[in-house]
């Protein structure tokens, strides 16, 4: 209960993000009288939308690695029962690790994403675009950081339990439900920066 509680929580605050964004896009969103292109129309065309896609295409997959990953800790079912390359006989530790690998991934295209745009001169100060843009895919990349390390909490207790225990599948289904809502929001916040018109 309290981890629905403390997600309600954070729906609230990425609530705010996108209401920042929606309102800084209603005030900077306009083509001005002399033709010249608005702010959101000029600055999101140097936006990468299949280099974001491909990267979301990553984080949405790591969801299913993550639920398959729970579904093995719901039949007390903790590490691999054959070879490392049937995946069918895979445990929560090799699911989990798969999440964290592609979570790191998408984390890692976040940075290059970053990275190029700073390249090309454009920060968190340039304007108003920019300010909202690196505040809301900011937040988020912080909330999967904090996933991942959930997920290497999970799995270092896996390898020093001697068994595992109901209470450690609880603590891996409640990891899913926080990682099934970063990947949701992430979803969003994919579809109204990179897609939705300017």
């Amino acid at each position: 209960m309290g981890t629905w509680v403390w997600l309600a929580s954070e729906l609230m605050f990425f609530a705010a993000l996108f209401a920042a964004y929606f309102m800084v896009r209603e005030f900077t969103g306009a083509q001005a009288p002399d033709g010249t292109p608005s702010l959101f129309k000029e600055h999101s065309g140097h936006l990468d939308p299949v280099f974001a896609g491909l990267n979301t295409l990553i984080l949405v997959l790591s969801s299913f690695a993550c639920q398959f990953g729970v579904m093995a800790a719901e039949h007390g079912k903790v590490k691999r029962s054959a070879g490392l390359l049937n995946i069918a006989k895979w445990g929560m530790r090799e699911w989990y690790i798969l999440t964290f690998i592609m979570g790191s991934v998408f984390i890692g295209g976040q940075l290059w994403e970053y990275a190029n745009l700073v390249s090309e001169g454009f920060l968190i100060s340039t304007n108003a675009y920019w300010s909202v843009f690196y505040l809301a895919t900011g937040f988020h990349g912080l909330h999967v950081f904090g996933g991942l390390v959930a997920f290497l909490f999970i799995l270092g207790r896996t390898y020093l339990a001697r068994t595992f225990t109901h209470e450690q599948a609880v603590s891996a289904m409640v990891i899913s439900y926080y990682w099934h809502f970063v990947d949701v929001v992430w979803i969003i916040l994919f579809a109204v920066i990179y897609l939705l018109p300017n």
